[in-house]
């Protein structure tokens, strides 16, 4: 996509002048309010161990219309990239972590891949990544996950020291992996998982996961949230698994927003990273923030909104979030977005700071 103004008013007029064709993709691409599913083929998995190149094209201005304009809701812009690769099964991205740098990354496709390497900085400044390797998720018996019927959907990721833990989401199931035992070349172990979430949605189903730390309330937890698993009230089913109170909770859903991914601050803030499409304004990205102290089984928590964007800034289809504090004491939020494969849609990786 262009990355000027025109952006908006060209999607906005996709209804209109679009092939049919490219309807079914942009409607595939960007989480529609009804999407259709996705072809069975894992076209774009990453079938072996591979270095690749990705290539980084600056974005200076978050707000093309008013480049003066740093300051979105309660956090300041910092800098982003347009990433784009020669290899094939380069994009996906649907759930990244970092190290306490901002340097180091492990990503993940939806496609069922690996993605690790280490972002280069230019001062503050994001510049390009090197180092990128890809390589295939592997399940217990050492073979690739795509293998299995509907495994490759690998959507949620979050680390807890050598212990990583993947979300797929249209089996519902989370994969352990010990990275001390090969890093990504390690086996993903099935852990159990409560009757309910396995029960969530096919295409709506585990969107995100957060580890709970020692030294925080419910450590030792593991947080599973659904896309759009919805209870009784219509508000967002989430897991608590593991660690001192298992059970389930509720995030409570407005404006129709639906749950991407998550990550826990060490203040205890839980920020959720949601989005919603529409055919008429197009894609619509939040940032809201729950103390992690309010969940507990059966609650149905709640919080403000501390970002928001839509086309009119240099957003996409934003589906993984993470965050590291530097060390001036700023918190720098990582947001990247998920391209489906889509020549209509971009590989975004954008850095906020946290404004208190």
């Amino acid at each position: 996509m262009s990355t000027h103004p025109s952006r908006r008013s060209f999607l906005g007029h996709a209804a209109a002048g679009f092939s049919s064709l490219a309807f079914s993709r942009l409607a595939q691409a960007q989480a529609t309010t009804e999407p259709p599913p996705r072809p069975l083929q894992v076209e774009h998995a990453v079938a072996e161990p591979v270095s690749l190149e990705v290539n980084a094209r600056p974005i200076p201005n978050f707000e093309p219309r008013d480049r003066s304009r740093t300051r979105f809701g309660s956090l300041d812009y910092r800098s982003g990239l347009v990433l784009t690769s020669p290899f094939r099964g380069f994009g996906g991205l649907s759930g990244i972590r970092l190290d306490a740098k901002g340097e180091r990354f492990l990503a993940i496709s939806d496609q069922g891949g690996w993605f690790t390497g280490r972002i280069r900085y230019s001062g503050t400044a994001m510049a390009g990544l090197d180092e990128v390797e890809a390589a295939p998720l592997l399940g217990a018996e050492g073979r690739p996950i795509t293998e299995k019927r509907m495994w490759w959907d690998s959507e949620s990721l979050t680390r807890d020291g050598n212990l990583v833990y993947v979300g797929l989401e249209r089996v519902n199931q989370i994969l352990r992996y010990d990275f001390s035992k090969g890093g990504i070349h390690a086996r993903g172990e099935p852990i159990p998982a409560p009757p309910a979430l396995r029960k969530l949605p096919h295409n709506k189903g585990l969107e995100a996961l957060v580890l709970v730390p020692k030294g925080q309330p419910l450590a030792g937890s593991l947080i599973a949230f659904s896309e759009r698993g919805l209870d009784a009230d219509g508000n967002l089913v989430a897991f608590l698994i593991g660690g001192p109170t298992p059970g389930q909770f509720s995030v409570r859903r407005t404006e129709k927003f639906d749950i991407s991914d998550a990550v826990l601050l060490p203040s205890g803030e839980l920020l959720i990273l949601e989005r919603k499409f529409s055919w008429f304004t197009g894609i619509d990205i939040r940032i809201r923030s729950i103390p992690l102290k309010s969940i507990a089984p059966g609650a149905v928590v709640d919080g403000p909104a501390l970002f928001r964007a839509d086309l009119g800034q240099e957003v996409d289809n934003m589906e993984g979030i993470d965050a590291h504090v530097t060390a001036e004491g700023e918190t720098v939020l990582t947001l990247v977005s998920d391209d489906n494969f889509s020549m209509l849609q971009r590989t975004l990786l954008l850095q906020f700071t946290l404004v208190e």
